[in-house]
């Protein structure tokens, strides 16, 4: 075991390392709850480079709660496009909506109550309370779990209950109560900048004579984590109908899961790849009412685009069915992006209209 510094000298630590290193962002500016919440949200699961101009989109579209309140939920998915998880999206209105209705425009100011707000999980909830109010609220993200496993050392699994709640405990006990905003931040730039998932450079680590993961030359090793369950498969098939006048039809996702909210072209979804005959007769068949008459059916990729999430991987193969009466709802080709679809989908609109029109 090695010496390890105090609690109060580590949290002093880390709080100069950020003064000096921290990056310069735009919510860094601001103890704004409505700023600070949008950019937690975002920046959940995503890099900065990624989330940073979609938080800047955002604000220059909703500059206030009241205004993200006020949007309609579809052009709320579409300035959230290409982000993922769009449950985020539509929880964030939905808090939008509350704060705005129950509670005047303005944020509660306590750890609790944040966390009764749709989409604002602890970590949300700690960090928020802590940048904006001044609360002792330790955040325990990824970052987090990385720094203080290596760092003490400890073995067990970061996404096991015993872990979840010994790490909640040790991230208690090493908080710096007197600048809890500025530790909180500091902690997760540590993460994100020095204690990096591979290769981090130990030797410029102001806590590198001191580490147990780095004592142990296990660097490597920590985060300890169970094993993920198995991805599973899904395949999609869709079906791009293109009727005379050039309209396409495009179906809003209501059954829940992914892309809930969001349009996307008739699909079809089944157990394993099927063959161009086999995707053929299900229009013939009746599958799909609203594509009768096919004139000509063009598989747009040879082989299923292959789209990973978190728990499965989509398999997607794009048709284009050119049909020989007007569709029902039909909506101009010309048009069809001002939709919010899934991101595999907005790259075949690309696609299409760049090839076929």
């Amino acid at each position: 075991m090695r010496s390890q510094v105090g609690y109060m000298d580590f949290s002093d630590r880390i709080l100069s390392w950020y003064a000096k290193h921290k990056r310069d962002l735009p919510w860094r500016k601001t103890r704004d709850p409505y700023s600070i919440w949008l950019s937690e949200i975002i920046m959940q699961q995503t890099r900065v480079a990624q989330g940073l101009p979609y938080y800047l989109r955002f604000k220059e579209r909703f500059p206030t709660v009241e205004d993200l309140a006020r949007a309609e939920e579809e052009e709320v998915l579409k300035t959230w496009q290409g982000l993922g998880y769009y449950s985020r999206a539509r929880n964030l209105h939905a808090t939008a909506i509350r704060v705005t209705e129950e509670f005047g425009g303005i944020f509660p100011n306590n750890y609790k109550d944040l966390l009764t707000l749709k989409g604002v999980g602890p970590y949300t909830a700690a960090a928020i309370s802590s940048i904006c109010y001044d609360l002792p609220t330790p955040v325990v993200d990824g970052n987090v779990y990385r720094v203080l496993s290596r760092y003490f050392g400890v073995d067990l699994p970061v996404n096991s209950g015993a872990g979840i709640r010994y790490f909640a405990d040790l991230a208690e006990n090493v908080f710096n109560k007197t600048h809890p905003g500025s530790y909180n931040q500091g902690l997760m730039e540590f993460g994100a900048l020095q204690c990096v998932p591979k290769n981090p450079d130990c030797e410029s680590c102001p806590l590198s004579e001191s580490c147990e993961a780095l004592g142990r030359n296990q660097v490597a090793r920590f985060p300890v984590k169970l094993p993920k369950k198995e991805v599973r498969k899904r395949y999609f098939n869709y079906y791009m109908p293109v009727d005379p006048g050039f309209r396409t039809l495009l179906i809003k996702r209501t059954v829940g899961g992914i892309w809930q909210g969001l349009y996307e072209f008739p699909l079809m979804e089944s157990e394993r790849e099927v063959s161009d005959k086999q995707a053929g007769q299900r229009i013939t068949d009746g599958f799909f009412p609203e594509i009768e008459h096919p004139r000509k059916i063009l598989k747009s990729n040879p082989v299923p685009l292959i789209h990973k999430l978190s728990h499965q991987h989509l398999y997607l193969t794009f048709r284009i069915v050119y049909i020989e009466k007007d569709l029902t709802g039909g909506i101009p080709i010309a048009e069809m992006e001002a939709y919010p679809v899934p991101v595999p989908i907005a790259n075949f609109m690309e696609t299409v209209k760049n090839s076929y029109f």
